[in-house]
This record gives structure tokens, sequence and C-alpha cells, in this order.
């Protein structure tokens, strides 16, 4: 597997996570007092955010992508549903 393709689906897994920390656990947290689901999914994220980054600093080390769209890929890793964004970025660089 690619450099390109293992930060892509690295992306994809970690944005998941991050919509289900904040879409899943944060209520829980809030509304039903349920502050270990908070604790499980973030811990979670960060490791899967981790993951990601080392995907990321792996493809631009090895060149699979431009400086730029590592950052970008980077920074959209942060917003909720930017992974679909880094998606689009990652897949249009396979067709070229």
């Amino acid at each position: 597997m690619n450099e390109r393709r293992t930060l892509r689906i690295a992306s994809i897994v970690e944005g998941a996570s991050l919509l289900t920390l904040l879409l899943v656990a944060m209520p829980l947290k809030y509304a039903l007092g349920y502050p270990v689901a908070v604790r499980i999914a973030g811990s979670v994220h960060g490791v899967l955010f981790l993951a990601m980054l080392s995907a990321a600093f792996r493809a631009a080390l090895e060149r699979a992508l431009s400086g730029r769209a590592v950052l970008r890929v980077v920074a959209l890793s942060v917003v909720p549903f930017g992974f679909v964004v880094a998606d689009r970025i990652l897949r249009v660089g396979d067709r070229a």
C-alpha cells in the first residue's frame, strides 16, 4: 500500500473518530452524565490522530504528496467533516 493510500485511510478513520467523539460521546457526557464515554472516545481519537500524523509525515518524507497538500490534510483533520475534503485532495492525486 502506498503512502498516499495509507494517509487517505488514516484520515477517514481519524475523521470518523472525531465525529464519534463530538456527536456521540459529548452528548452522552453532558446530556446523560456518562463522562467515561468521552474518556474512551477521546483516547481512541487521540491514538488515531497520532497515527494520521505519522502517515502524513511519512507521505511527506516519501514525497508521495507535496508539502502543501500534507499541510492541508493535517489542517483539515481538526475540522469536523474536514476529512471529506482531505479525502478529495488525496483521491485527486491518485488519478494524476
